[in-house]
């Protein structure tokens, strides 16, 4: 698995616009300072927009009556929201524990496994094959396994996080570690500095925006295997309440929890571009 395999340029978390061509998060998203609504007109323009969607959508289920098992007006998820988050919110608590454990597990793991092998390529003969293995099986065939094995509590759904997450995790940090100006190195061997020193000094900054990226991408994947792991088996977790309301017909509820995934889903990307701002902020 050479650098190029591994991914492309670096992202930037600089205050300028990403390139056409870049790969950085400021580029992506609204969210980014140099793409983001700067003025009352853009944040006016965003606001309609949103707005002319929802109306738009609770007008047309209203007019067409559609059935509210079918698909219910935006107005009747907001209220279920509000009205069933008192029920819902012990299982968005399971769901959380799963992913901030899993996923802690599986990005300590990546990040260490990312370093080694950028500094002994034998190991990354030996360990790629398998990375390969995880990044291209769909963990939740494996949830009905660890449920046989662990039962029906909170240890197959951390094991499918934390499988899920870590190879996301491994593979951009290892590309951000690669992709190190040499010529710094070179500069930093003259004076007599150690593999460890350049590592920590140099590769460890260096690399920081592709490691932020790494474990924004492993959150949302152990996110998804989360839920998905809940539906597949359990009796608790947000995903198990998308199985249950699905079957009992109660659209409204089930589309709440599809709501909240989502806010917990745009969370992430924030929580981990705030911490790009702050820790990887140089143009690469």
């Amino acid at each position: 698995m050479s650098g190029d395999v591994l991914g492309g340029k670096i992202p930037e978390f600089g205050k300028k616009t990403a390139p056409a061509d870049g790969t950085g998060l400021s580029g992506l998203s609204a969210f980014a300072a140099g793409g983001g609504a700067r003025n009352f007109a853009e944040i006016s323009a965003i606001v309609m927009i949103a707005v002319a969607i929802i109306g738009g959508a609770e007008l047309w289920i209203r007019l067409a009556e559609i059935p509210q098992y079918v698909m219910p007006a935006p107005s009747t998820i907001v209220w279920a929201l509000f009205a069933d988050f008192g029920f819902i919110a012990p299982h968005l608590g399971h769901t959380l524990v799963e992913l901030f454990v899993g996923y802690s597990i599986g990005a300590a793991i990546g990040l260490l496994l990312a370093a080694v092998i950028t500094q002994f390529p034998f190991v990354e003969k030996v360990v790629a094959p398998y990375i390969l293995m995880l990044v291209t099986t769909p963990m939740l065939a494996l949830v009905p396994l660890l449920i046989l094995r662990f039962g029906f509590g909170y240890e197959p759904r951390i094991i499918a996080v934390a499988l899920a997450s870590g190879p996301m995790v491994m593979i951009n940090a290892a590309t951000g570690f690669r992709r190190t100006d040499l010529a710094k190195i070179a500069l930093a061997r003259s004076f007599g500095a150690s593999t460890f020193q350049i590592f920590l000094k140099i590769r460890i900054p260096m690399a920081m925006p592709m490691i932020i990226v790494g474990l924004m991408i492993g959150a949302i994947f152990g996110l998804l295997t989360a839920v998905g792991a809940e539906m597949v088996g359990g009796g608790f977790g947000l995903g198990n309440r998308l199985t249950t309301f699905s079957a009992t017909l109660q659209m409204p509820q089930f589309f709440a929890v599809i709501l909240i995934l989502s806010i917990l889903g745009i969370l992430i990307y924030i929580t981990f571009f705030l911490i790009g701002k702050k820790w990887a902020s140089w143009e690469a």
